[in-house]
């Protein structure tokens, strides 16, 4: 129903005023052939068109003086010179800050379909979703291909401002030996006084932990495929500085009442046995734990205490970007979820990465970038990934003249 302060009659009802006149004329003529009617009663008619005029005359002063104290807002285009707002001139950007931030994302063994796509031995993958996670926030991705030789590796590294560790299943052998270099690497930047963070997901934040611990059968075993699980907060925490500092109040409580988080592994680390280890417990802080379907707790968020790395025992890319797992929510909270955490690496984090002086050049920025790789749909089987990036040639990737001279937009499929 309309507003009444929306409205300019006034607020009791009134009757029409050309229906009041001739019900005063009628009146008048029964008043003198009446002999019982009264002079009080003529004068009664006589003020009722008077009261209407008044009423109407006052509703209009108000609706002037609203409109005078109140003027309406209108477009430039509309205003006089006079009126018109000054325009804001944009300055320049500083700099001294890197706003063409880039992630390095490493591959993993394999084509991410269980051969199907590539059965190549030097196959490896790179899960299209964990691309489009870091682009959603503003990033640029070139992928770090786990089995080139390792000079090359290294002067990729130098091209990007943070690193991913994606989901999979490798614990041992050349992938974990690439994981552990690259890390150390990183660790090392940090302590020289550039900031580089890392993401490290699943299978991620479980290598990160036997690397830490310096114990690779400190795992332990979880029922957690394919489940969509709530996040606990641990008593007393300040998430000020934390990945959820962004978070709205609302979308935190939901986080430990709502299953809006994806689960799928079959490995992690109790409290207990996290908190028993002093490499760990000294290098990271539990920041959230979650509980699988046997109703086992396990830690599923962790940030480093002097180091800009943060872990997750859970699948933040997912909710926004896979659809191949019956358990990933989709809901708008858990969308938010994706975005918020995304924001957090790349806006945040990275934030911290831009004041770094290292300036590669474009040209090899270019020359790298994930855009120069076509992504594979492996969505038909309806399980795993929707789409994977699979390098399975060590060789330079081929790309077209216009990204590399900057003479289109974006990027263009060979």
């Amino acid at each position: 129903m309309p507003s009444h302060f929306l409205s300019n009659s006034p607020s009791t009802p009134t009757t029409k005023t050309s229906d009041l006149q001739n019900d005063t004329a009628v009146s008048l003529t029964s008043t003198s052939s009446s002999s019982s009617s009264t002079a009080p009663d003529m004068w009664t008619y006589l003020w009722i068109p008077f009261l209407i005029s008044l009423s109407k005359e006052l509703t209009l002063a108000r609706a002037a003086t609203a409109t005078t104290s109140s003027p309406s807002i209108l477009p430039p285009s509309q205003l006089a010179d006079d009126d018109s707002p000054s325009v804001p001139r944009c300055s320049a950007q500083d700099i001294k800050l890197n706003y063409r931030p880039v992630i390095g994302i490493l591959s993993h063994p394999g084509d991410g379909a269980s051969g199907r796509l590539n059965n190549a031995t030097n196959a490896s993958y790179i899960a299209a979703s964990y691309v489009k996670f870091a682009e959603s926030a503003g990033a640029r991705v070139i992928p770090l291909i786990y089995n080139e030789p390792r000079e090359i590796l290294f002067e990729k590294l130098n091209l990007v401002n943070g690193v991913l560790f994606t989901g999979g299943w490798a614990k041992t052998g050349l992938y974990f030996d690439t994981v552990k270099a690259i890390f150390k690497e990183i660790l090392a930047k940090n302590d020289a006084g550039f900031h580089f963070p890392v993401y490290a997901i699943c299978l991620g934040f479980e290598i990160l932990t036997m690397i830490i611990s310096e114990d690779n059968q400190i795992l332990e075993t979880f029922n957690g495929a394919d489940q969509a699980s709530t996040l606990q907060f641990m008593n007393n925490i300040n998430i000020e500085g934390t990945v959820f500092r962004r978070f709205p109040p609302d979308l935190l409580k939901r986080l430990s009442t709502d299953c809006l988080v994806m689960q799928n592994h079959r490995y992690g680390i109790s409290p207990q046995r996290f908190q028993e280890n002093e490499h760990l417990s000294s290098f990271f802080e539990i920041l959230t734990t979650s509980t699988d379907e046997d109703n086992q707790v396990y830690v599923s968020t962790v940030q480093a205490c002097g180091y800009p790395v943060t872990a997750f025992q859970w699948h933040p890319e997912k909710n926004a970007f896979e659809w191949g797992l019956s358990m990933i929510p989709h809901s708008e909270d858990a969308i938010q979820v994706t975005q918020h955490i995304a924001n957090f690496f790349v806006r945040k984090i990275l934030f911290e990465a831009r004041k770094s002086l290292n300036r590669p050049s474009s040209q090899k920025v270019l020359a790298n970038l994930i855009y120069n790789y076509s992504p594979t749909y492996c969505g038909k089987a309806g399980k795993g990934y929707d789409e994977v990036y699979i390098f399975a040639e060590q060789k330079a990737p081929k790309y077209t003249r216009c990204a590399v001279h900057g003479d289109c937009h974006g990027h263009v499929k060979l």
